[in-house]
């Protein structure tokens, strides 16, 4: 019978695809801006800043490819389960609009065009140049995943190889001829000490959206693996663990080498204003004009792979849980109002999803760290409930302080970021969620004990 369940094992060669599709969905545009930029921003300070970075934008996104796999999830649903099917519901919707078409998603089109395309065009070309850019770009990513089965060929065999061979390239140049030491750049605000180093570069992981990702990139992962041969769950759930921790360590090596490479450009240039920017420096300095056209390429290839991951999920959670829709059909609105967002530009998305992802954020971590020691507790109801309970009113606080100063800077948000820079512990690090977290969990296993007791006693 388990012959039937499993028709085969799994060669290296397949384990290895499945980390490189992993690789793929995981970096787009925020994995190679956002450590870049870090880089810069942190100089001589790069080492705490690389360790606060790696936390929540290589562990945790380990992490949540773990909880999917403990949980023998299939999405973002399953993590939120526990809690009650409302929950569920409303926590997919929320991370799924986030990564999706309000946020994620578009980026992927915006930093490609911005950075590797927008230089080479003048000036009166740019809006009609990320229309069209973005069209086609959104087409691709619809093509690329219009077929569930192939999307594993899509990203872990064609894209994702083009993309670490054109990656490691620039590595190669940039570190056989440095542009200086990095240990000797100076440091900007709020990078002067170990403990702000490393707290800013927590903070500068969400931007990845990776922790987000990777709860949402669950059912693409299951699908892949079921398409290799393998069926029963304790499988599924080996093979997307171990292929988890291979991708993700080879995103902290490239994340180590593009914040290194930040702070050695500090020698030649000023802190650039995003990372897109101090990317297209770095390419145009060993390249010249040639690196315009390796960068684009770069850029496009990589943010191509995530796109296509994301739409995915999107369609096969969406059309799992509201199936008024097809799957081609929920792909499609989804790659349609991706592109529509896109063209609100780089700067008007960046801006408005620090919000949302300083709010979603704080529940993702509990609910990955909940999910994967869950067995400790029988993924217990009430544990979830005050752990998560107690998150929520500074997870909103967070998110109303980091608005845009229309909303930041009006009476509410004034009167909000005063309470919690008064009562909660960590609110300036934007860390305010952590120890009512931590008061949640406790208080939450001790009620958990205390009736495991009672109902032992009752059986006595």
């Amino acid at each position: 019978m388990n012959g039937k369940i499993n028709r085969k094992k799994l060669t290296k060669r397949d384990y290895l695809v499945v980390s490189s599709m992993l690789f793929g969905l995981f970096f787009g545009a925020g994995n190679l801006i956002f450590p870049l930029h870090l880089g810069q921003l942190a100089g001589a300070n790069w080492v705490p800043a690389t360790l606060g970075f790696l936390v929540t934008a290589v562990v945790l996104p380990l992490l949540s490819v773990l909880a999917v796999a403990a949980m023998h999830a299939e999405g973002v649903y399953d993590i939120g389960k526990p809690l009650g099917k409302w929950f569920a519901v409303l926590f997919m919707v929320l991370i799924h609009l986030t990564i999706g078409p309000l946020f994620g998603t578009p980026r992927t089109a915006t930093v490609s065009f911005t950075t590797g395309v927008a230089p080479l065009l003048p000036k009166s070309m740019q809006t009609t140049g990320l229309l069209v850019f973005s069209a086609l770009f959104f087409l691709a990513a619809f093509l690329l995943s219009y077929k569930e089965q192939h999307i594993t060929s899509a990203i872990g065999k064609a894209l994702n190889p083009v993309f670490l061979l054109l990656l490691f390239f620039l590595f190669f140049v940039g570190f056989s001829h440095p542009m200086g030491n990095a240990a000797g750049q100076a440091t900007t605000a709020g990078y002067h000490t170990l403990g702000a180093g490393f707290f800013n570069g927590f903070l500068q992981g969400y931007n990845t959206m990776d922790a987000l990702a990777g709860l949402a990139f669950g059912v693409t992962v299951v699908t892949a693996v079921r398409g290799l041969g393998l069926h029963r769950q304790s499988s599924v759930a080996k093979v997307t663990a171990k292929a988890g921790v291979l991708a993700t360590s080879m995103i902290g090596l490239v994340y180590l080498f593009l914040i290194v490479l930040g702070a050695k450009s500090l020698a030649n240039f000023k802190v650039s204003a995003e990372g897109g920017t101090a990317f297209n420096q770095l390419v145009t300095y060993y390249f010249g004009n040639a690196g315009h056209a390796l960068l684009a390429t770069l850029l496009t290839v990589t943010c191509l792979t995530t796109a296509v991951g994301l739409v995915a999920a999107f369609a096969q959670d969406f059309h799992k849980h509201f199936p008024v829709l097809s799957y081609v059909q929920w792909l499609a609105l989804m790659s349609f109002a991706s592109f529509l967002t896109a063209n609100f530009g780089l700067a008007t998305i960046i801006s408005w999803s620090t919000p949302m992802l300083m709010f979603l954020y704080p529940f993702a971590m509990v609910l990955i760290l909940l999910s994967v020691s869950g067995k400790w507790f029988n993924h217990d109801k009430t544990v979830y409930s005050f752990t998560v309970g107690f998150t929520t009113v500074p997870a909103l606080l967070d998110m109303v302080s980091s608005f845009p100063p229309v909303v930041s800077q009006s009476a509410f948000g004034v009167a909000c970021t005063n309470f919690e820079q008064s009562f909660l512990p960590f609110a300036a690090q934007g860390m305010a969620w952590v120890v009512p977290a931590l008061v949640g969990l406790g208080l939450g296993l001790a009620v958990y004990k205390v009736r495991g007791r009672a109902a032992a006693n009752a059986t006595d």
